[in-house]
């Protein structure tokens, strides 16, 4: 089962590339870590080698319909039902909307919109799953507000990046967790990124030096040979952690 909160990874599905790529730049630039499809079987594919927390789904794709497609996340098991599906599609009808919903859509949203729009549909569904006082986590004196984009330490502002925020978000959902760079990369980043690359060590790297110079303590310890770890205040630090 899925934190009730963690870093956000979004499938955009759409056959007109141009407008899958801007969709998904504009996401990204919200801190999202995107992906993208250009058609059903495609979809399907990344679907059920990655875990995404909600996917922006055209209707009209070359081979499989995106009916078939939210309909087969919702009732195949090798999918996650609680996987977020925002329809999007030119077909503005509202048979084809009721449609859509009953096959498991949890938004629709007709061609053309404001990419301003399209962001604010997928923060609305997706505070749908953390909902009220959830959005706010909390580990020790540190605090993470999903829905403001705030970070605080006993009340004082952390001045993050997105990806930082991001970073830390995943990080707050599972404190006292080693994680590797292999697990920071799938749920922070997305495909498009290079698996080779020291990206994931370099923004820890920056994240925990902004967390230790607010702090006054270090929050995010390194477990040699395994990943990275937030420190949980009720467990403490591991004994084989390094810098």
């Amino acid at each position: 089962m899925r934190p009730s909160v963690a870093a956000v990874r979004i499938l955009v599905v759409d056959d007109e590339e141009e407008l899958a790529e801007a969709i998904a730049t504009s996401l990204r630039r919200e801190g999202y870590a995107v992906d993208v499809a250009n058609d059903g079987h495609g979809a399907l594919d990344r679907l059920m080698l990655n875990p995404y927390d909600l996917v922006t789904l055209d209707l009209t794709l070359p081979d499989l319909d995106g009916r078939e497609v939210c309909r087969l996340i919702r009732t195949d098991a090798r999918f996650d039902p609680a996987t977020r599906v925002l329809m999007v599609t030119a077909r503005d009808d509202i048979e084809e909307r009721v449609a859509g919903l009953d096959d498991g859509a949890d938004d629709y949203l007709v061609k053309p919109f404001a990419l301003r729009e399209l962001s604010a549909r997928v923060r609305s569904l997706l505070r749908r799953e953390t909902s009220g006082a959830d959005s706010v986590i909390q580990v020790g004196d540190l605090t993470l507000d999903t829905a403001r984009q705030i970070v605080e330490w006993a009340r004082t502002p952390v001045d993050l990046t997105t990806k930082e925020f991001a970073l830390l978000r995943y990080f707050m959902t599972h404190p006292g967790e080693v994680l590797s760079q292999e697990r920071l990369l799938e749920h922070v980043w997305d495909e498009a990124m290079d698996p080779f690359t020291n990206t994931v060590r370099v923004t820890v790297g920056t994240l925990r030096r902004k967390l230790t110079d607010i702090a006054d303590q270090q929050l995010i310890e390194t477990v040699i040979g395994s990943g990275y770890r937030l420190i949980d205040p009720d467990v403490g630090a591991a004994p084989d952690s390094g810098d």
